[in-house]
């Protein structure tokens, strides 16, 4: 089911700021009031959320340290006070320290 922002509008129509997000069956006729308020409301319009090939969903897996290796990259992180470690590639040191 998707999800659907509504606006609050005042007495005259016009939108306050005030947005709500409501779950609700394609189907089902749209609010014409606020579920909890009973003030006027209308379905805003705004841009899906569609998880394309670089979006947040699959971004995790994009930089996972597998798939960076297998790209030929290398990743350090962090380990300890001015000590990095290589957690993922095969170039470059296998830490790399402050004091270097």
């Amino acid at each position: 089911m998707p999800t659907y922002v509504y606006q609050v509008l005042d007495d005259l129509g016009q939108p306050t700021g005030e947005t709500f997000e409501i779950v609700q069956p394609m189907k089902d006729p749209h609010l014409t009031k606020h579920p909890q308020t009973g003030k006027p409301v209308r379905r805003a319009i705004v841009a899906p959320t569609i998880a394309g090939n670089w979006s947040d969903i699959k971004g995790k897996s994009k930089l996972s340290n597998k798939n960076l290796e297998r790209l030929g990259f290398t990743k350090y992180e962090r380990k300890g006070d001015g000590y990095m470690e290589r957690v993922a590639g095969t170039q470059g040191p296998a830490s790399i320290s402050a004091e270097d």
